[in-house]
């Protein structure tokens, strides 16, 4: 059989190697895991790009419309970054088979709706930025599905109404952050304001909008501002209010709160102040017990504990025999873990005057001492025992060689020898006598001297 007949099959499977390795694409830069297409002049998405890209970067490019199915071959992708395009809308499916991502920039894009089919599917997402936009309506499923959801950026949009009902705890129960600020917002629904999670008021940014002076507005910031929440505290000044509408006659009504003075907010709002505890340290396998005492003085209250490693808590949904739930609220650890550690919220419900409140503890669990002791320690302690028995072995090894078996001689007195007699280590005698082997021990000892004068030469 001739060599040439493998010269056909050969060159069809090199081809075919070929063709299947993945390529970067000649406008983008592509460095380990992350693909960098940024300030390329890209009208619209590259035909190829890698699948295994972790970070891809198409910011500041002419984007103006994503297509269906145009990441579904990034199985791996957790970072998009596509600010600054001209993106007015995206189309079905367009995050299809991009389930992993967890960071999403849509900021200043051209987009003026957010759809409520725009981000179905991407349940791990945890940031999503889509301010300084056009945005000026929200849908009220847009946010649906996003249950992993810890920061969302609405900001420099002209947004009038957003769907604060579609947030609660058991929809979203990781978001801190909402931020709504410089939009025209004039009139809320506060009840629904009111109604949401409690860390999500706390990180609520409502100001540099159109609001409008009224009791029921300045009830909830007084409210917020008396829980020492970072939005209002940060941003004191640019939380103003219309009077009577009127743009012409806006004030500060953080620090000028004379035109509040016949509003009646003494009454607490739906969820009074929360109680923010300092950190609890506790060594791993300790008990631990975290109370739920807040500003509800009724005794028929229900009590939910949120955790970071177990997620929601009551006492219908323990199964785990180290966990205990109270009549009173207080939450137990039998034998906390490392991954325990957290911040811990308890809800308290007050159902007959549809009121609650929430307490929050941040936990530290530690390893124990022994566990964690000094690396550079146990090597100084090896190097010591080391050092030991290196001792021991050159001092204390029995000697076996023959002549260690006699009787010592009888020590004499140095003044009793004559130095002429004495065989000089370094005289041309010693130098004469045959080599010892290399096979010996080493004996740290001093030349051995006869009777005669001759020196003498342990034996093994």
């Amino acid at each position: 059989m001739t060599p040439g007949l493998y010269t056909g099959p050969l060159l069809a499977l090199l081809c075919l190697l070929h063709g299947s390795e993945e390529t970067c694409p000649s406008m983008c830069l592509c460095v380990s895991d992350t693909v960098s297409c940024s300030s390329s002049g890209l009208a619209k998405l590259p035909l190829s790009l890698p699948s295994f890209s972790v970070t891809l970067d198409l910011s500041h490019n002419h984007l103006s419309w994503l297509g269906p199915d145009g990441f579904k071959r990034m199985p791996r992708l957790e970072n998009l970054r596509m600010a600054h395009n001209k993106l007015s809308s995206l189309g079905h499916g367009v995050f299809q088979n991009a389930s992993s991502l967890r960071l999403l920039d849509l900021s200043s894009n051209m987009l003026h709706v957010v759809e409520q089919h725009y981000f179905q599917g991407l349940w791990r997402l945890e940031e999503l930025l889509l301010f300084n936009n056009k945005i000026s309506q929200v849908e009220a499923g847009a946010l649906s599905g996003l249950s992993s959801l810890k920061m969302a950026y609405f900001s420099l949009n002209q947004i009038t109404h957003f769907p604060f009902f579609s947030i609660q705890d058991h929809s979203h129960p990781f978001l801190t952050m909402l931020d709504l600020s410089s939009n025209r917002m004039t009139r809320l629904p506060w009840e629904d304001v009111k109604a949401l999670p409690g860390l999500v008021q706390r990180g609520l940014y409502l100001h540099n909008n159109s609001l409008i002076c009224d009791c029921s507005m300045y009830s909830v910031f007084w409210h917020w501002n008396l829980r020492g929440y970072d939005s209002l505290k940060d941003f004191t000044d640019e939380h103003t209010c219309t009077i009577y509408g009127d743009p012409r006659a806006s004030i500060r009504f953080l620090r000028h709160t004379r035109f509040f003075h016949n509003c009646t907010v003494e009454k607490a709002v739906s969820q009074p102040v929360t109680v923010l505890l300092s950190n609890v340290l506790v060594s791993e396998g300790e008990r631990v017990r975290l109370d739920c005492q807040t500003s509800l003085s009724s005794t028929d209250l229900s009590f939910t504990w949120l955790s970071p490693s177990k997620g929601y808590i009551t006492q219908a949904s323990i199964n785990d025999t180290l966990i205990s739930l109270f009549a009173n609220g207080t939450l137990e650890i039998q034998a906390a873990k490392v991954n325990d550690t957290g911040l811990y919220v308890c809800t308290a419900v007050d159902i007959k005057q549809a009121l609650n409140a929430t307490r929050e503890v941040n936990v530290t669990v530690l390893l124990p001492v022994a566990e964690s002791f000094n690396t550079g320690y146990t090597t100084l302690l090896g190097c010591v025992v080391t050092m030991v028995f290196i001792l021991m072995y050159l001092y204390l090894t029995p000697c076996r060689c023959s002549y260690c078996k006699q009787p010592k001689p009888p020590l004499i007195p140095i003044a009793a020898y004559d130095p002429s007699t004495l065989t000089s280590v370094f005289s041309p005698s010693t130098r004469q006598q045959p080599k010892i082997q290399t096979n010996k021990h080493v004996a740290f000892m001093e030349p051995m001297i006869s009777e005669e004068g001759t020196e003498l030469t342990p034996e093994s």
